[in-house]
Order: C-alpha cells, then sequence, then structure tokens
C-alpha cells in the first residue's frame, strides 16, 4: 500500500494505492492553492479530513483550507478552534491512520475521513447487513414509499434501504444520493480481485460510515464516497443525535487496507 498526502493544500490523500490499482478519483483543481479558511469548498478528489463539520458550515469542515505541518512522525494542523494531528503507519497492504483531536472541553465535532473511490460499473459496496440506514433527502424521488412527513431522513436496512438499492454502482442514471449507516466499516469489491476495506474505530465514540453514491448526477464525479465518520452529524438536519461533546485530547484511529473484510 502507498499514501501521499499534500499537506500544503488541506492535508489532503492524493492517492491510496493497493497492488498497483489507485483507489482515489481526483481532479485538477488549481483554485485549492488560493483558498482560506471561510472559503466555498474546492473539491479535488482524494480523501479530504472533514473535522469539525461535513455537510454543514464550514463546509466540508475547516482543516482543508488550511496549510498542514509535519512534526516527526505526526501531520498536524491548527484551526481556529481545535487542531488535529494523525500518524499514518503503512504496514504491507493495510495502513493505520491514529488521529489526536485537542480542543477545549465540550467542542462539539463531527469528523470523516472523506475518500471519493473511482470505480468500475461492476463494484459491490459490503457493510453489515440489516443496519439502520439513515438517507438524505435527496433519495425522496427514488424510494418505493413517501418521505415521511416533516422528516429530515427515512430509515431502512441496508443495503435496500426505503427499496432503493445501494451495495451496486452499475451505469450512469444521473442520480447522487447522501445516507449514514450504523456501522463501523465498509468492504468494496471491485472486478475479480480488486477489495478495499475502509474501518473506523474510536473507544466510547459513535461511529457510522456515510456514503454519497454519485451515478452521473455531478457529471464530473463518477464514484462512491465511503467516509468512515461519527454517527452524529452536523446539525438536525442530517441526524438525529447531536454533535459529539469532547474531552481535552480525542483519538480515533482508522483503517484500511487491500484485504477482504
Amino acid at each position: 500500500m502507498r499514501i501521499v498526502t499534500d499537506l500544503e493544500r488541506g492535508g489532503r490523500w492524493t492517492s491510496l494505492k493497493v497492488g498497483g490499482r489507485e483507489w482515489l478519483w481526483h481532479r485538477e483543481a488549481p483554485e485549492r492553492a488560493h483558498v482560506a479558511p471561510g472559503s466555498a469548498f474546492v473539491d479535488a478528489g482524494g480523501l479530504e479530513e472533514c473535522v469539525p463539520t461535513v455537510r454543514g458550515t464550514p463546509d466540508h469542515g475547516d482543516a482543508w483550507t488550511r496549510r498542514w505541518h509535519r512534526e516527526g512522525e505526526t501531520q498536524r494542523v491548527h484551526c481556529r478552534r481545535f487542531s488535529l494531528s494523525r500518524a499514518i503507519r503503512v504496514m504491507g497492504d493495510s495502513a493505520e491512520a491514529d488521529h489526536t483531536l485537542t480542543a477545549d472541553p465540550g467542542f462539539r465535532f463531527v469528523w470523516a475521513a472523506h475518500a471519493l473511490l473511482a470505480l468500475s460499473d461492476q463494484a459491490v459496496l459490503y457493510m453489515t447487513r440489516g443496519a439502520t440506514t439513515r438517507l438524505h433527502p435527496e433519495a425522496a424521488p427514488l424510494l418505493d414509499r413517501p418521505w415521511p412527513t416533516g422528516a429530515p431522513w427515512a430509515e431502512g436496512p441496508w443495503p435496500i434501504p426505503g427499496g432503493l438499492r445501494l451495495d451496486r454502482f452499475g451505469p450512469d442514471d444521473g442520480t447522487a444520493v447522501g445516507a449514514v449507516v450504523d456501522t463501523d466499516g465498509a468492504c468494496v469489491h471491485d472486478g475479480p480481485t480488486d477489495r478495499l476495506t475502509l474501518s473506523v474505530q474510536a473507544d466510547g465514540q459513535p461511529t457510522s460510515v456515510a456514503l454519497w453514491r454519485n451515478l452521473g448526477g455531478f457529471p464530473e464525479q463518477r464514484l462512491i464516497a465511503a467516509p468512515a465518520s461519527n454517527r452524529c452529524s452536523d446539525g438536525p438536519s442530517t441526524s438525529p443525535t447531536p454533535a459529539r461533546a469532547t474531552p481535552r485530547a480525542y483519538r480515533r484511529p482508522a483503517r484500511s487496507t487491500g484485504d477482504l473484510p
């Protein structure tokens, strides 16, 4: 496994290569060189460290607009109300990223490793069968039932919540759908032998996998985003649970591997 990060431009993972395959979708985005805290999000692909928000304000968090620094084996970013450090260790065909967030007691945040994966039509996404899956409102026209009146989300079991099959990629149909699945890992099978497993562990904290499946809804992209994140989200419009309030230091290891789950 080979991982490359861009510390000058938000700490983004620009490459995640396993067995000769590049898993991360990316595009040229020269405007990233000119962003500042508060800028509108500029999507260059790869894997973004989204914190303290994902869909909230600021969009995709605060860390992506800032320069990261290397301190020995640790990579660190200082934001207005918190700092985030990570140590990435590659071990053969797997890797572990150990994160520590430091902030004042009570600081509320969401973290996600927002990985944009470039996949073929044959890709299949495996997660815990029957896990509670919360669909974002853009899924409403695709369901086999009416959207719950006044509800910010709709629930159903993985992999077919509300009659909408989410574990298959397939050809473009012009849709892009977001969901949050109550599980701590996912495995993508793409082709006869290519496998990528993502998992997250955070002792005593809620975790989940947030999914964004784009089948041409955003025409420049054709991918699945499967970031590991807190189960809580940025506000009442996207999650049934409040954002996480943290102690002074918060540590979250995230793992990826090319093996089967």
